[in-house]
């Protein structure tokens, strides 16, 4: 087995892949924060951009990409596929491991892959100013830069622990011209609820999505964009599985296990949904395994029901595992795995019972994160790690009953910022 798999540039795909087209039953609607009735297309643009609501509200199988988005994916597109030899020799087991490299991209992570469409839509519409909440700094990184790509100018409202905790982080939005303030801040009615209370509170994504959305309805011709959770997001996510379909058929191998972190849901969803699609409409058998942090344990231990997505009850409500829109997480090294609510879509699949979820405690994830950068080279972000912990809890399993099978995870970004978490987790 080589080491790479080609990046050939036909492998990005033409269109985004909409999963919601293959279900017979639909996932329950979002509904409007102050009536309660399924909410509508008016109902949103208010907030986003009028293409995203539509995107958000398709039903359409596949959603073209424009060419001016592909013009800016080529610039790290296809992200590479890479067959992990060392890690596989080090754990001396009979499964193939694989990992999609999505860290390769320009901000060191995947959340480029909507922040760059998100951009698009806004500077195609006129909208001067988006705004946005950030957890560990790579959301607001890939929403500064594809700001900056599309002349829109970008506000971020960063989880206090990790604005502290990842300066570079900060610095790199402001190289792009990003404003950026710590959350919760005293220039927002949302933020100042608990900055008055505690201004060294530790935040929390659900107090920043707070901020940003008050600023987005309070000022003229500015528009949120959010990283995670939507449908549409976790549309435009699904680049990774796209191409990591075509990038396993070139090599001869299929997966019998997909994984991803999951704190939104954007990156599990990216990688796993354009696989699900073969198990829904080719009968194909995949165990599909999302993972998350004891600290914040929203599908494992998160109710499923109708969630505010904000800590000031200010978005649509959604139905989905959620902790509690109060919900405060402990200061975890994965900031971006830190929010209350997952996803509806995948929500509704773990519900569904068509995966499943685990959720390790952060020591577990930094040996994973450790053993990994020893074998195969690359410092994977904290996030990543959770994929990887589960990818060699596979391995070992396939070890312990001799069994061969293929495994492919999305190492959804890179740790070059995470010094100083690595540092605390010697």
């Amino acid at each position: 087995m080589k080491r790479f798999i080609s990046r050939k540039e036909e492998y990005i795909p033409e269109a985004f892949y909409n999963i919601k087209a293959d279900l017979v039953e639909q996932p329950k609607p979002k509904l409007h924060p102050a009536t309660k009735n399924s909410i509508t297309f008016d109902d949103m643009t208010p907030l986003f951009s009028k293409e995203f609501v539509k995107q958000e509200m398709t039903t359409e199988r596949f959603v073209k990409i424009p060419d001016a988005v592909k013009e800016k994916y080529a610039i790290y597109r296809p992200t590479p596929f890479i067959y992990a030899s060392g890690l596989k020799k080090y754990l001396n087991t009979p499964a193939e491991i694989f990992f999609k490299y999505e860290g390769a991209g320009p901000m060191g992570s995947h959340k480029s892959n909507t922040a760059i469409m998100q951009a698009y839509l806004a500077s195609q519409e006129g909208i001067t100013t988006l705004t946005t909440e950030t957890g560990a700094g790579q959301w607001g990184s890939a929403l500064a830069q594809a700001g900056a790509l599309f002349g829109v100018d970008v506000k971020v409202y960063m989880v206090r622990t990790s604005y502290r905790a990842k300066p570079g982080r900060k610095v790199m939005m402001e190289l792009y011209q990003a404003n950026v303030k710590e959350s919760p801040s005293a220039s927002t009615k949302a933020g100042m609820k608990y900055f008055s209370e505690n201004n060294n509170h530790p935040g929390s994504l659900g107090i920043a999505i707070s901020e940003a959305i008050e600023l987005a309805v309070t000022s003229s011709n500015v528009k949120y964009s959010l990283g995670s959770v939507l449908d549409a997001v976790l549309l435009h996510q699904t680049v990774i599985g796209q191409e990591t379909i075509a990038q396993m058929e070139e090599a001869g191998v299929f997966p019998d296990t997909v994984i991803g972190c999951v704190g939104g849901g954007s990156n599990f969803a990216g990688i796993a949904f354009p696989f699900m699609r073969t198990v829904i409409k080719e009968n194909k058998k995949i165990k599909f395994i999302a993972v998350e942090p004891e600290a914040c344990p929203t599908l494992t231990k998160g109710k499923l029901d109708y969630d505010f997505g904000d800590s000031s009850a200010m978005t649509p409500l959604l139905y989905m595992h959620s902790l509690g829109m109060d919900f405060v997480p402990s200061e975890i090294h994965a900031g971006g795995l830190r929010y209350h609510g997952m996803a509806p879509l995948v929500s509704y699949f773990y519900d569904k019972k068509m995966i499943e979820a685990r959720a390790y405690s952060q020591p577990k994830v930094f040996d994973a994160a450790k053993v990994f950068f020893r074998t195969e080279g690359i410092l994977p972000a904290p996030e990543s790690s959770h994929a990887i912990c589960a990818a060699i809890e596979e391995a070992l399993e396939a070890k312990k009953n001799n069994t061969p099978k293929v495994i492919v995870f999305s190492l959804s970004g890179h740790g070059f910022f995470d010094y100083n978490a690595y540092a605390l987790n010697q």
